[in-house]
Protein backbone atom coordinates (compact mmCIF):
# COMPACT_ATOMS: atom_id res chain seq x y z
CA UNK A 1 0.00 0.00 0.00
CA UNK A 2 1.14 3.54 -0.83
CA UNK A 3 2.58 5.14 2.21
CA UNK A 4 -0.22 8.22 1.51
CA UNK A 5 -2.68 5.81 1.55
CA UNK A 6 -1.57 3.88 5.07
CA UNK A 7 -1.32 7.03 6.98
CA UNK A 8 -5.07 7.90 5.51
CA UNK A 9 -5.65 4.35 6.63
CA UNK A 10 -4.74 4.52 10.32
CA UNK A 11 -5.74 7.79 10.55
CA UNK A 12 -9.75 6.36 9.48
CA UNK A 13 -9.23 4.31 12.54
CA UNK A 14 -9.09 7.19 14.73
CA UNK A 15 -11.61 9.74 12.77
CA UNK A 16 -14.76 8.67 15.52
CA UNK A 17 -13.02 9.93 18.21
CA UNK A 18 -11.37 13.21 16.83
CA UNK A 19 -14.79 14.97 15.64
CA UNK A 20 -15.72 18.02 17.73
CA UNK A 21 -18.95 19.00 17.34
CA UNK A 22 -20.32 21.47 14.94
CA UNK A 23 -23.38 23.09 13.22
CA UNK A 24 -21.65 24.54 10.46
CA UNK A 25 -21.29 23.08 7.17
CA UNK A 26 -17.04 23.23 6.62
CA UNK A 27 -15.84 22.86 2.99
CA UNK A 28 -12.15 22.94 2.73
CA UNK A 29 -10.38 24.28 0.10
CA UNK A 30 -7.33 24.18 -1.31
CA UNK A 31 -6.17 27.79 -1.69
CA UNK A 32 -8.27 30.82 0.10
CA UNK A 33 -10.20 33.57 -1.77
CA UNK A 34 -7.55 36.37 -2.75
CA UNK A 35 -10.24 39.38 -3.10
CA UNK A 36 -14.00 39.75 -1.87
CA UNK A 37 -14.42 42.44 -4.17
CA UNK A 38 -16.10 40.93 -7.41
CA UNK A 39 -14.82 44.29 -9.67
CA UNK A 40 -11.21 43.01 -9.02
CA UNK A 41 -11.54 39.43 -8.36
CA UNK A 42 -9.32 37.06 -10.61
CA UNK A 43 -8.93 33.76 -8.92
CA UNK A 44 -11.39 30.74 -9.30
CA UNK A 45 -11.89 30.67 -5.21
CA UNK A 46 -13.15 34.58 -5.44
CA UNK A 47 -15.16 34.36 -8.07
CA UNK A 48 -16.93 31.13 -6.79
CA UNK A 49 -17.28 32.81 -3.23
CA UNK A 50 -18.57 36.20 -4.77
CA UNK A 51 -21.21 34.35 -6.89
CA UNK A 52 -22.78 33.63 -2.95
CA UNK A 53 -22.00 37.34 -1.73
CA UNK A 54 -23.22 39.46 -4.73
CA UNK A 55 -26.08 39.27 -7.30
CA UNK A 56 -25.77 39.83 -10.22
CA UNK A 57 -27.49 41.72 -13.21
CA UNK A 58 -27.28 38.32 -15.75
CA UNK A 59 -26.44 34.87 -15.43
CA UNK A 60 -25.38 31.61 -17.60
CA UNK A 61 -27.87 28.18 -18.70
CA UNK A 62 -26.11 25.09 -18.99
CA UNK A 63 -25.39 26.02 -22.32
CA UNK A 64 -23.45 29.39 -21.31
CA UNK A 65 -26.34 31.18 -22.71
CA UNK A 66 -26.88 34.75 -21.06
CA UNK A 67 -30.09 34.55 -19.02
CA UNK A 68 -31.67 37.33 -16.42
CA UNK A 69 -30.83 37.32 -13.03
CA UNK A 70 -31.40 40.34 -11.05
CA UNK A 71 -32.65 41.64 -14.30
CA UNK A 72 -34.62 40.97 -17.51
CA UNK A 73 -33.35 43.35 -20.85
CA UNK A 74 -35.00 44.45 -24.13
CA UNK A 75 -32.73 45.18 -27.16
CA UNK A 76 -34.00 48.85 -28.01
CA UNK A 77 -31.37 49.02 -30.49
CA UNK A 78 -28.29 47.46 -32.25
CA UNK A 79 -26.40 49.44 -29.76
CA UNK A 80 -28.72 50.05 -26.70
CA UNK A 81 -29.54 47.65 -23.92
CA UNK A 82 -32.57 48.34 -21.08
CA UNK A 83 -32.23 46.43 -18.34
CA UNK A 84 -35.14 46.41 -15.37
CA UNK A 85 -34.72 45.01 -12.17
CA UNK A 86 -37.08 41.86 -10.52
CA UNK A 87 -38.01 41.63 -7.31
CA UNK A 88 -35.50 38.26 -6.01
CA UNK A 89 -32.37 40.06 -4.31
CA UNK A 90 -32.81 43.44 -3.91
CA UNK A 91 -32.26 44.09 -0.46
CA UNK A 92 -28.57 44.75 0.37
CA UNK A 93 -26.65 42.73 3.58
CA UNK A 94 -26.65 46.47 5.23
CA UNK A 95 -31.01 46.86 5.04
CA UNK A 96 -30.78 49.15 2.28
CA UNK A 97 -32.18 48.65 -0.92
CA UNK A 98 -30.77 47.94 -4.24
CA UNK A 99 -31.95 49.84 -7.59
CA UNK A 100 -30.55 50.87 -10.85
CA UNK A 101 -28.45 53.84 -9.46
CA UNK A 102 -26.48 50.83 -7.33
CA UNK A 103 -26.03 49.09 -10.98
CA UNK A 104 -24.76 52.06 -12.23
CA UNK A 105 -22.48 52.99 -9.80
CA UNK A 106 -21.20 49.19 -9.79
CA UNK A 107 -20.10 49.45 -13.89
CA UNK A 108 -19.13 52.93 -13.60
CA UNK A 109 -16.27 52.42 -10.80
CA UNK A 110 -15.63 49.54 -13.39
CA UNK A 111 -14.72 52.07 -16.20
CA UNK A 112 -13.03 54.30 -14.17
CA UNK A 113 -9.48 54.58 -15.52
CA UNK A 114 -7.79 54.96 -11.93
CA UNK A 115 -9.87 52.02 -10.75
CA UNK A 116 -7.42 49.22 -12.05
CA UNK A 117 -10.34 47.00 -12.07
CA UNK A 118 -9.60 43.51 -14.52
CA UNK A 119 -12.92 44.01 -16.10
CA UNK A 120 -12.66 47.10 -17.34
CA UNK A 121 -11.71 46.25 -20.72
CA UNK A 122 -14.19 44.27 -21.38
CA UNK A 123 -16.93 47.01 -20.45
CA UNK A 124 -15.14 49.50 -22.68
CA UNK A 125 -18.21 49.12 -25.25
CA UNK A 126 -20.13 51.15 -22.72
CA UNK A 127 -20.40 54.83 -23.94
CA UNK A 128 -22.88 55.64 -21.10
CA UNK A 129 -25.48 54.28 -18.63
CA UNK A 130 -28.53 55.91 -18.17
CA UNK A 131 -31.10 55.39 -14.95
CA UNK A 132 -34.44 55.60 -16.16
CA UNK A 133 -36.25 55.02 -12.85
CA UNK A 134 -35.10 52.96 -9.93
CA UNK A 135 -35.81 49.73 -11.43
CA UNK A 136 -34.18 50.69 -15.01
CA UNK A 137 -31.41 51.88 -16.59
CA UNK A 138 -30.31 51.91 -20.30
CA UNK A 139 -26.77 50.90 -21.40
CA UNK A 140 -25.59 52.81 -24.36
CA UNK A 141 -22.77 51.25 -26.36
CA UNK A 142 -19.98 52.52 -28.44
CA UNK A 143 -20.79 50.07 -31.31
CA UNK A 144 -23.12 47.04 -31.35
CA UNK A 145 -21.98 43.87 -29.34
CA UNK A 146 -24.47 40.78 -29.54
CA UNK A 147 -22.90 39.66 -26.31
CA UNK A 148 -22.81 42.31 -24.37
CA UNK A 149 -25.11 40.47 -21.46
CA UNK A 150 -22.77 38.68 -20.78
CA UNK A 151 -20.35 40.89 -19.89
CA UNK A 152 -22.71 42.20 -16.95
CA UNK A 153 -22.16 38.70 -15.14
CA UNK A 154 -20.29 41.02 -12.22
CA UNK A 155 -21.74 41.29 -8.65
CA UNK A 156 -23.43 44.32 -7.77
CA UNK A 157 -22.45 46.98 -4.82
CA UNK A 158 -24.07 49.70 -3.12
CA UNK A 159 -23.37 53.00 -4.65
CA UNK A 160 -23.30 54.68 -1.62
CA UNK A 161 -20.10 52.30 -0.75
CA UNK A 162 -18.37 52.99 -3.57
CA UNK A 163 -18.40 56.79 -3.71
CA UNK A 164 -17.46 56.65 -0.22
CA UNK A 165 -14.26 54.24 -1.10
CA UNK A 166 -15.45 51.81 1.72
CA UNK A 167 -13.30 48.51 1.35
CA UNK A 168 -15.56 45.73 -0.21
CA UNK A 169 -12.85 43.10 0.06
CA UNK A 170 -12.18 43.59 3.66
CA UNK A 171 -16.29 43.82 4.74
CA UNK A 172 -18.17 42.54 1.35
CA UNK A 173 -21.61 43.89 1.10
CA UNK A 174 -24.06 42.43 -1.57
CA UNK A 175 -27.77 40.94 -2.21
CA UNK A 176 -26.49 37.32 -2.68
CA UNK A 177 -28.05 34.14 -0.59
CA UNK A 178 -24.95 34.54 2.06
CA UNK A 179 -23.33 37.37 4.16
CA UNK A 180 -20.59 37.28 6.12
CA UNK A 181 -19.66 36.77 9.50
CA UNK A 182 -16.15 36.65 9.68
CA UNK A 183 -12.39 36.68 7.91
CA UNK A 184 -10.08 36.67 10.78
CA UNK A 185 -7.43 35.13 8.85
CA UNK A 186 -6.53 34.39 5.08
CA UNK A 187 -7.59 31.00 5.69
CA UNK A 188 -10.53 30.96 7.31
CA UNK A 189 -14.03 32.33 5.97
CA UNK A 190 -17.35 31.74 7.80
CA UNK A 191 -20.51 33.04 5.73
CA UNK A 192 -24.65 32.88 6.72
CA UNK A 193 -26.98 31.80 4.52
CA UNK A 194 -29.46 34.84 4.40
CA UNK A 195 -32.69 32.38 4.14
CA UNK A 196 -32.13 30.04 7.17
CA UNK A 197 -28.94 31.01 9.13
CA UNK A 198 -27.06 28.27 8.32
CA UNK A 199 -23.15 29.18 9.02
CA UNK A 200 -20.93 27.91 6.37
CA UNK A 201 -17.00 27.52 7.03
CA UNK A 202 -14.20 27.49 4.30
CA UNK A 203 -11.24 26.40 5.49
CA UNK A 204 -7.85 26.56 3.33
CA UNK A 205 -6.16 23.10 3.47
CA UNK A 206 -3.13 23.56 1.11
CA UNK A 207 -2.29 19.72 1.62
CA UNK A 208 -4.20 17.34 -0.17
CA UNK A 209 -3.73 14.58 2.25
CA UNK A 210 -4.27 17.18 4.68
CA UNK A 211 -7.75 17.62 3.69
CA UNK A 212 -8.60 14.03 3.18
CA UNK A 213 -7.63 13.70 6.37
CA UNK A 214 -9.66 16.65 7.49
CA UNK A 215 -12.59 15.29 6.18
CA UNK A 216 -12.39 11.35 7.16
CA UNK A 217 -12.04 13.36 10.90
CA UNK A 218 -14.86 15.18 10.34
CA UNK A 219 -13.05 18.01 10.81
CA UNK A 220 -14.57 19.59 7.90
CA UNK A 221 -17.87 18.16 5.75
CA UNK A 222 -17.22 18.61 2.24
CA UNK A 223 -14.59 19.33 -0.46
CA UNK A 224 -14.19 19.76 -4.00
CA UNK A 225 -11.86 19.09 -7.11
CA UNK A 226 -8.14 19.49 -6.26
CA UNK A 227 -6.80 16.26 -5.13
CA UNK A 228 -4.57 13.41 -6.82
CA UNK A 229 -6.37 10.52 -8.76
CA UNK A 230 -5.33 7.89 -6.24
CA UNK A 231 -6.84 10.06 -3.20
CA UNK A 232 -10.17 10.21 -5.02
CA UNK A 233 -9.69 6.76 -5.72
CA UNK A 234 -9.75 5.99 -2.24
CA UNK A 235 -12.62 7.62 -0.84
CA UNK A 236 -14.66 5.98 -3.72
CA UNK A 237 -13.88 2.98 -1.66
CA UNK A 238 -15.04 4.52 1.87
CA UNK A 239 -18.30 3.79 2.90
CA UNK A 240 -18.79 6.76 4.57
CA UNK A 241 -17.97 9.17 2.50
CA UNK A 242 -20.09 10.33 -1.22
CA UNK A 243 -18.29 11.08 -3.93
CA UNK A 244 -20.01 12.84 -7.21
CA UNK A 245 -18.11 13.37 -10.69
CA UNK A 246 -19.49 15.07 -13.53
CA UNK A 247 -18.06 16.10 -16.37
CA UNK A 248 -16.19 19.44 -16.39
CA UNK A 249 -15.75 22.57 -18.92
CA UNK A 250 -12.76 24.12 -17.46
CA UNK A 251 -10.10 23.64 -20.02
CA UNK A 252 -6.28 22.83 -19.76
CA UNK A 253 -4.07 23.66 -22.77
CA UNK A 254 -0.21 23.92 -23.78
CA UNK A 255 0.66 27.34 -24.75
CA UNK A 256 3.26 28.68 -27.37
CA UNK A 257 5.76 31.99 -27.63
CA UNK A 258 4.89 32.49 -30.68
CA UNK A 259 7.71 35.10 -31.00
CA UNK A 260 10.17 32.22 -30.20
CA UNK A 261 12.81 31.15 -32.54
CA UNK A 262 12.07 27.48 -32.06
CA UNK A 263 8.27 27.59 -30.95
CA UNK A 264 7.16 29.99 -33.24
CA UNK A 265 7.67 27.44 -36.18
CA UNK A 266 4.28 26.20 -37.12
CA UNK A 267 5.58 22.83 -38.07
CA UNK A 268 7.72 22.38 -35.08
CA UNK A 269 3.86 23.32 -33.17
CA UNK A 270 2.36 20.53 -35.13
CA UNK A 271 5.08 18.02 -34.25
CA UNK A 272 4.53 18.56 -30.39
CA UNK A 273 0.70 18.36 -31.12
CA UNK A 274 1.26 14.91 -32.57
CA UNK A 275 3.34 13.75 -29.79
CA UNK A 276 1.07 14.61 -26.87
CA UNK A 277 -0.86 10.94 -26.15
CA UNK A 278 -3.82 12.52 -24.32
CA UNK A 279 -6.06 9.44 -24.09
CA UNK A 280 -3.02 8.14 -22.11
CA UNK A 281 -2.57 10.98 -19.94
CA UNK A 282 -6.48 10.67 -19.02
CA UNK A 283 -6.60 7.13 -18.33
CA UNK A 284 -3.11 6.23 -16.17
CA UNK A 285 -3.00 9.97 -14.80
CA UNK A 286 -6.35 11.16 -13.95
CA UNK A 287 -7.66 7.78 -13.67
CA UNK A 288 -10.94 8.41 -16.41
CA UNK A 289 -11.77 11.92 -14.55
CA UNK A 290 -11.02 13.96 -18.02
CA UNK A 291 -12.12 14.35 -21.42
CA UNK A 292 -9.90 15.18 -24.37
CA UNK A 293 -10.65 18.67 -25.33
CA UNK A 294 -10.63 19.94 -29.21
CA UNK A 295 -11.06 24.04 -28.61
CA UNK A 296 -11.37 26.11 -25.52
CA UNK A 297 -14.96 26.09 -25.87
CA UNK A 298 -16.44 22.40 -25.32
CA UNK A 299 -18.65 21.46 -27.53
CA UNK A 300 -21.63 22.05 -25.90
CA UNK A 301 -21.46 25.14 -25.32
CA UNK A 302 -23.89 27.38 -27.77
CA UNK A 303 -20.52 28.56 -29.58
CA UNK A 304 -18.59 24.99 -29.40
CA UNK A 305 -17.74 23.20 -32.23
CA UNK A 306 -18.96 19.21 -32.16
CA UNK A 307 -17.96 18.57 -35.44
CA UNK A 308 -14.04 19.88 -34.49
CA UNK A 309 -11.87 16.62 -33.71
CA UNK A 310 -9.63 16.11 -31.15
CA UNK A 311 -6.09 15.31 -32.77
CA UNK A 312 -4.56 12.57 -32.13
CA UNK A 313 -1.34 11.10 -31.94
CA UNK A 314 1.61 10.60 -34.48
CA UNK A 315 4.70 9.82 -33.34
CA UNK A 316 5.76 9.03 -37.28
CA UNK A 317 4.35 12.25 -38.51
CA UNK A 318 6.03 14.24 -35.86
CA UNK A 319 9.31 12.98 -36.28
CA UNK A 320 8.72 13.38 -39.86
CA UNK A 321 7.98 17.22 -39.15
CA UNK A 322 10.98 17.46 -36.79
CA UNK A 323 13.46 15.71 -39.15
CA UNK A 324 11.70 18.29 -42.54
CA UNK A 325 12.67 21.10 -39.65
CA UNK A 326 16.55 20.59 -39.38
CA UNK A 327 16.35 18.60 -36.18
CA UNK A 328 17.54 15.24 -35.48
CA UNK A 329 19.37 12.69 -32.67
CA UNK A 330 22.49 14.97 -33.34
CA UNK A 331 20.88 18.33 -33.51
CA UNK A 332 17.49 17.18 -30.95
CA UNK A 333 15.51 20.23 -29.95
CA UNK A 334 15.31 21.32 -27.29
CA UNK A 335 12.57 23.95 -24.71
CA UNK A 336 11.82 24.79 -22.19
CA UNK A 337 8.46 23.92 -20.58
CA UNK A 338 7.15 26.08 -17.47
CA UNK A 339 4.78 25.20 -14.43
CA UNK A 340 3.74 25.89 -11.21
CA UNK A 341 5.23 23.78 -8.46
CA UNK A 342 1.65 22.20 -7.57
CA UNK A 343 3.08 18.27 -7.83
CA UNK A 344 0.40 16.85 -9.96
CA UNK A 345 1.09 19.69 -12.67
CA UNK A 346 4.61 18.45 -12.26
CA UNK A 347 3.38 14.80 -12.74
CA UNK A 348 1.76 16.06 -15.84
CA UNK A 349 4.56 17.99 -17.03
CA UNK A 350 7.15 14.86 -16.66
CA UNK A 351 4.28 12.68 -18.69
CA UNK A 352 4.36 15.80 -21.37
CA UNK A 353 8.43 15.32 -21.43
CA UNK A 354 8.54 11.62 -21.34
CA UNK A 355 6.17 11.49 -24.88
CA UNK A 356 8.04 14.34 -26.42
CA UNK A 357 11.12 12.90 -25.62
CA UNK A 358 10.06 9.54 -27.79
CA UNK A 359 9.72 11.90 -30.84
CA UNK A 360 13.14 13.79 -30.56
CA UNK A 361 12.39 16.57 -28.46
CA UNK A 362 14.18 17.25 -24.71
CA UNK A 363 12.15 19.25 -22.19
CA UNK A 364 13.75 21.05 -19.71
CA UNK A 365 10.60 20.87 -17.32
CA UNK A 366 10.73 24.53 -15.00
CA UNK A 367 8.58 24.52 -12.07
CA UNK A 368 8.30 27.59 -9.79
CA UNK A 369 5.76 29.29 -6.99
CA UNK A 370 2.29 30.01 -8.49
CA UNK A 371 3.01 34.15 -8.17
CA UNK A 372 6.86 33.67 -9.87
CA UNK A 373 5.39 31.19 -12.25
CA UNK A 374 1.87 33.18 -13.51
CA UNK A 375 4.55 36.33 -13.60
CA UNK A 376 6.82 34.92 -16.16
CA UNK A 377 3.80 33.76 -18.20
CA UNK A 378 1.68 37.27 -18.43
CA UNK A 379 5.36 38.91 -19.44
CA UNK A 380 5.80 36.40 -22.11
CA UNK A 381 8.77 34.75 -20.39
CA UNK A 382 8.45 30.89 -21.99
CA UNK A 383 8.72 28.89 -24.90
CA UNK A 384 6.03 26.64 -23.53
CA UNK A 385 3.54 26.48 -20.50
CA UNK A 386 0.50 25.17 -19.19
CA UNK A 387 -2.64 26.41 -17.63
CA UNK A 388 -6.65 25.90 -17.38
CA UNK A 389 -9.21 28.59 -18.43
CA UNK A 390 -11.41 28.38 -15.50
CA UNK A 391 -15.05 29.24 -15.85
CA UNK A 392 -15.27 30.12 -19.31
CA UNK A 393 -18.80 31.53 -20.42
CA UNK A 394 -18.77 34.11 -23.30
CA UNK A 395 -16.42 33.35 -26.21
CA UNK A 396 -15.50 36.39 -26.21
CA UNK A 397 -12.47 34.45 -24.79
CA UNK A 398 -10.92 33.96 -28.02
CA UNK A 399 -10.64 38.20 -28.56
CA UNK A 400 -9.18 38.70 -25.02
CA UNK A 401 -7.15 35.72 -25.46
CA UNK A 402 -5.74 35.73 -29.31
CA UNK A 403 -7.00 39.16 -31.27
CA UNK A 404 -3.56 40.72 -32.11
CA UNK A 405 -4.91 43.56 -30.14
CA UNK A 406 -4.78 41.63 -27.25
CA UNK A 407 -0.95 40.95 -26.83
CA UNK A 408 -0.52 42.39 -23.60
CA UNK A 409 -0.80 44.69 -21.85
CA UNK A 410 -4.30 45.02 -23.63
CA UNK A 411 -5.56 41.54 -23.08
CA UNK A 412 -4.36 37.96 -22.47
CA UNK A 413 -2.86 36.99 -25.42
CA UNK A 414 0.42 35.64 -23.54
CA UNK A 415 1.60 33.97 -26.52
CA UNK A 416 1.82 37.12 -28.71
CA UNK A 417 0.06 35.61 -31.50
CA UNK A 418 -0.46 38.10 -34.57
CA UNK A 419 -3.04 36.16 -37.17
CA UNK A 420 -4.88 38.16 -39.86
CA UNK A 421 -6.92 35.46 -40.48
CA UNK A 422 -8.07 35.23 -36.53
CA UNK A 423 -8.58 39.28 -36.40
CA UNK A 424 -11.09 38.89 -39.16
CA UNK A 425 -12.96 35.83 -37.77
CA UNK A 426 -13.46 37.87 -34.45
CA UNK A 427 -14.70 40.78 -36.27
CA UNK A 428 -17.30 38.94 -38.12
CA UNK A 429 -18.45 37.10 -35.02
CA UNK A 430 -18.60 40.75 -33.11
CA UNK A 431 -20.45 41.88 -36.32
CA UNK A 432 -23.10 38.99 -36.55
CA UNK A 433 -26.45 39.86 -36.12
CA UNK A 434 -27.96 37.10 -34.34
CA UNK A 435 -26.09 34.09 -32.18
CA UNK A 436 -26.48 31.95 -34.79
CA UNK A 437 -24.20 34.30 -37.25
CA UNK A 438 -21.85 34.02 -34.08
CA UNK A 439 -21.44 30.70 -33.39
CA UNK A 440 -20.85 30.10 -37.29
CA UNK A 441 -17.81 32.53 -37.15
CA UNK A 442 -16.75 31.16 -33.69
CA UNK A 443 -16.93 27.79 -35.18
CA UNK A 444 -15.07 29.12 -38.33
CA UNK A 445 -12.31 30.46 -35.71
CA UNK A 446 -11.66 27.36 -33.55
CA UNK A 447 -11.06 25.47 -36.66
CA UNK A 448 -8.55 27.78 -37.78
CA UNK A 449 -7.02 28.07 -34.12
CA UNK A 450 -6.67 24.05 -34.57
CA UNK A 451 -4.50 25.12 -37.89
CA UNK A 452 -2.50 27.54 -36.38
CA UNK A 453 -1.57 26.15 -33.08
CA UNK A 454 -0.90 28.95 -30.93
CA UNK A 455 -2.06 26.74 -27.63
CA UNK A 456 -2.96 22.87 -28.02
CA UNK A 457 -5.95 21.34 -26.47
CA UNK A 458 -5.41 18.90 -23.83
CA UNK A 459 -8.66 17.89 -21.55
CA UNK A 460 -11.30 18.94 -19.81
CA UNK A 461 -11.00 18.21 -15.95
CA UNK A 462 -14.09 16.47 -14.64
CA UNK A 463 -15.68 18.16 -11.57
CA UNK A 464 -16.11 15.91 -8.39
CA UNK A 465 -16.88 16.91 -4.75
CA UNK A 466 -16.65 14.50 -1.44
CA UNK A 467 -18.79 14.74 1.81
CA UNK A 468 -19.57 13.18 4.72
CA UNK A 469 -22.76 11.33 5.65
CA UNK A 470 -25.26 13.28 6.44
CA UNK A 471 -24.61 16.35 4.33
CA UNK A 472 -26.94 16.69 1.09
CA UNK A 473 -28.54 18.70 -1.32
CA UNK A 474 -24.90 20.07 -2.89
CA UNK A 475 -24.36 19.46 -6.50
CA UNK A 476 -22.10 19.59 -8.97
CA UNK A 477 -21.82 22.29 -11.93
CA UNK A 478 -19.31 21.49 -15.02
CA UNK A 479 -17.49 25.02 -14.17
CA UNK A 480 -16.91 24.53 -10.74
CA UNK A 481 -18.95 26.91 -9.04
CA UNK A 482 -20.16 26.77 -5.33
CA UNK A 483 -24.08 27.84 -6.10
CA UNK A 484 -25.12 24.49 -4.86
CA UNK A 485 -24.30 25.94 -1.57
CA UNK A 486 -27.70 27.67 -1.05
CA UNK A 487 -29.49 24.27 -0.77
CA UNK A 488 -26.87 22.15 1.13
CA UNK A 489 -27.72 21.09 4.21
CA UNK A 490 -26.44 19.21 6.75
CA UNK A 491 -28.23 16.59 9.36
CA UNK A 492 -27.32 16.89 12.92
Amino acid sequence: MPKMLFILAVCALLAACSDPESDAIRFALASSPVNLDPRYATDAVSERINRLLYARLVDFDDNARPVGSLATWKVLGPAHYRFRLGRQNRRFHDGSRLDAADVAATFSSILDPDSGSVHRGTLQKIDRIEIIDADTLDFHLHSADLLFPAYLSIGILPGEGIANGYSFHNHPVGSGPFRLLSWPTAGHLELQRIQDGQRLVFEQVRDPTMRILKLLRGEVDLLQNDLPPELLHYLHQREDILVTRIPGSNFSYLGFQMEDAETGRLDVRRAIALAIDRDAIIRHLFKGAARPASSLLPPEHWAGSVQLATLQPDPGRARALLQAAGYDREHPLRLGYKTSSDPFRIRIATILQDQLSRVGIEIEVQSYDWGTFYGDIKAGRFQMYSLAWVGVKSPDIFRYAFHSESIPPGGANRGRLADSEVDRLIALAMNATSMEQQAHWYVQLQNHLQYRLPYVPLWYEDQYFACRAGVYGYELTADGNYDALVSTHKRP
